[in-house]
C-alpha cells in the first residue's frame, strides 16, 4: 500500500511539474520573449526540473543547422553536414552503436517535424525516469514550432517591409522616366521603358535651353534594387541642379562626376552616363559618352555609334580625361540611347540581342516618326524576348532630327 501511495505521489509530483512548466512555457510564447530567452528556458527546464546532464538543441538559421541551446559547450557537436547526420531520423531515437560516432556522447535523438520539414532536432543525455520522456518530446515540440512562427512571421514583416520599400522606390523610379518628351516640326524625343521585377537605376532625361537648343541624356547605376532607385534619383537632382550652370559639356562633366563621388558614389558604385546637346541653328550635334553603352546614330545610310568621351561617373575624384564629339547634323537624323538591358536580351534559342540587329532595325526604320518607331521597336523587342520577364530594366531614349 505505503509503494503505491510512493508511487501515486511521484506520479502526481511529475504531473504538477508538467502543469507548471508548460503553464510557464505558454505564457511566455504568448508574451513574445525573445528566441535566445526561450532556448534558455529551454534549457534550465531540461537541466533542473528534467535532470538532464547533456542536451544540444538544433534549428536552421538562414537555411543551416545551429546548435541554438546547450547545457556545456561539450554538449555541442561540430560536423561538415548536419543534414546528412539527421536526415535519417524521422521520430524519437534511442542511440546505439550502429549510429555515427558524432552521436555516441548522446542517448536520445528527438526529431520534430512539421509535415515533411525537419524543425529542429534535440539531443539528449541519458534519462533516469523513462515517464519524463514523452513530456520532454512534448516540450521541445512546443519550443520547436514557437521558434518556427517567429520565424515565419519575422519573414512576413521583413516581406512587407521589403514590399513597401519597393513600392516607394518605383515611385521614385517614375521620377526618372519622363511622362512627356517634346515634339514639334523640327525635332522629336521619345521613351521606352519595360522594368525588371526588381527595381533598378536607369534614367533619362530632356533640357531646353532655347528654341533651337536642347539635350537629352541617359544613365544607369551599378547595382539594382531600392539602393541604385534612390541612388538614381539623388543624380537626377545634382544634374538638374548643374545642367544650366554649365552650358560647356566638359565643364558639366567635370562638375557632376566630383559632386556624383562626393555625394552619392565614393567610389564604391558608379553611373554610367550620355549626354548629347542639340543645336538646331548650327546643326550640330555634342556630345560625351561617360562609359555608357554606345548609342547609334543614323543619317542618311551611314551608322555611327557614339562613343566618344570618358570614364564613367563616380567611380574616381577626379575626371581623368573628357573627350567630346561635334556631329554635323543632316536632316532625318536619328539617334537611338538605351541601357544595356536591351542588349541582354535572351531569345528562345539563348542568343543575345546583337548590336548589328539593333543597327538594322534603326537603318530600316529611321524615316518613320519617333512614336511610330518606338512602337515598332516595342514590338520587336517583345517578339525576340524569350520570357515575359526581363533581366534587367531597358530605358531607350530615341532623338531624330528633322530640319
Amino acid at each position: 500500500m505505503e509503494k503505491k501511495l510512493e508511487i501515486l505521489r511521484r506520479e502526481l509530483s511529475l504531473l504538477q511539474l508538467q502543469i507548471r512548466s508548460l503553464q510557464t512555457i505558454t505564457q511566455a510564447i504568448n508574451e513574445n520573449i525573445s528566441s535566445e530567452e526561450l532556448f534558455q528556458m529551454y534549457k534550465s527546464f531540461l537541466s533542473w526540473e528534467m535532470g538532464i546532464k547533456k542536451m544540444a538543441l538544433y534549428t536552421k538559421s538562414n537555411g543551416d543547422w545551429q546548435c541554438v541551446s546547450k547545457i556545456s559547450d561539450s554538449d555541442e557537436i561540430i560536423v561538415d553536414d548536419y543534414n546528412e547526420l539527421f536526415s535519417r531520423y524521422k521520430r524519437l531515437h534511442i542511440i546505439n552503436k550502429e549510429d555515427p560516432v558524432e552521436l555516441q556522447y548522446f542517448k536520445i535523438l528527438i526529431p520534430v517535424y512539421h509535415k515533411d520539414l525537419p524543425l529542429s532536432y534535440a539531443l539528449l543525455g541519458d534519462i533516469q525516469d523513462k515517464d519524463k520522456i514523452q513530456f520532454i518530446i512534448t516540450i521541445t515540440n512546443i519550443i520547436s514550432v514557437a521558434i518556427e512562427n517567429k520565424r515565419l512571421f519575422k519573414k512576413q514583416l521583413e516581406q512587407e517591409r521589403l514590399n513597401r520599400e519597393i513600392k516607394l522606390a518605383r515611385e521614385v523610379q517614375q521620377m526618372l522616366i519622363p511622362d512627356h518628351l517634346p515634339k514639334n516640326d523640327k525635332f522629336e524625343i521619345g521613351s521606352i521603358y519595360k522594368p525588371h521585377l526588381n527595381v533598378g537605376g536607369d534614367y533619362i532625361d530632356f533640357f531646353q535651353f532655347d528654341k533651337n537648343k536642347f539635350a537629352f541624356c541617359i544613365a544607369d547605376i551599378s547595382g539594382k534594387g531600392v539602393a541604385a532607385a534612390m541612388l538614381m534619383a539623388n543624380f537626377q537632382a545634382i544634374i538638374q541642379s548643374l545642367i544650366y550652370q554649365y552650358r560647356d559639356l566638359e565643364t558639366f562633366i567635370f562638375a557632376l562626376n566630383e559632386t556624383v563621388y562626393k555625394r552619392i558614389t565614393k567610389s564604391d558604385k558608379y553611373i554610367t552616363f550620355f549626354i548629347a546637346e542639340v543645336d538646331l541653328d548650327k546643326k550640330q550635334l555634342k556630345y560625351i559618352n561617360a562609359g555608357h553603352y554606345p548609342p547609334i546614330l543614323c543619317k542618311k545610310d551611314e551608322i555611327r555609334r557614339l562613343d566618344k568621351g570618358c570614364t564613367v561617373i563616380g567611380a574616381f575624384e577626379k575626371m581623368p580625361n573628357i573627350e567630346e564629339e561635334i556631329i554635323k547634323l543632316d536632316n532625318d537624323t536619328l539617334i537611338l540611347t538605351f541601357t544595356d538591358g536591351l542588349t541582354e536580351l535572351k531569345n528562345i534559342k539563348g542568343d543575345f540581342l546583337e548590336d548589328l540587329q539593333i543597327e538594322k532595325f534603326v537603318c530600316e526604320n529611321k524615316e518613320l516618326q519617333i512614336e511610330e518607331f518606338n512602337n515598332k521597336l516595342l514590338r520587336e523587342i517583345d517578339l525576340f524576348n524569350a520570357s515575359d520577364n526581363y533581366n534587367d530594366d531597358i530605358a531607350i531614349l530615341s532623338c531624330k532630327i528633322k530640319i
